[in-house]
């Protein structure tokens, strides 16, 4: 399983990808900074999973959610993010997100979301 994990905070990304590798140990994890570098990445990379918070500098997660699925429409996205406003997460899953999950990560919000992750 190959993993991309989109964060303009370099200390969620080291925090998303231990939580991430306590459930799955084996997978290849890699990183982009904002949503401009997550599109370059997903076309090199190729990832199962996109974990993508949504404020960043450049291209915000709303933004990237809805150019990835545009060229990639086979992409699974799970919008990671501290914004709690409902609008927010109703925007983020009409445009294609398989599910928003309040940060910070943790095992018990992985399980959650497990057969999303493996289907």
């Amino acid at each position: 399983m190959k993993i991309l994990v989109v964060d303009d905070s370099a200390f969620s990304q080291k925090i998303t990808i231990k939580t991430l590798k306590s459930i799955y140990p084996d997978a290849v994890y890699e990183t982009a900074d904002d949503g401009v570098e997550c599109i370059e990445k997903y076309e090199s990379f190729l990832p199962n999973l996109v974990f993508l918070d949504l404020l960043m500098p450049n291209m915000t997660g709303q933004e990237a959610i809805v150019k990835l699925l545009e060229k990639f429409p086979e992409a699974k996205v799970i919008v990671l993010s501290a914004d709690v406003q409902a609008t927010v997460r109703e925007e983020v899953l009409a445009a294609g997100a398989l599910k928003f999950i309040n940060k910070p990560i943790n095992v018990d919000k992985l399980g959650e979301i497990q057969s999303l992750i493996e289907r």
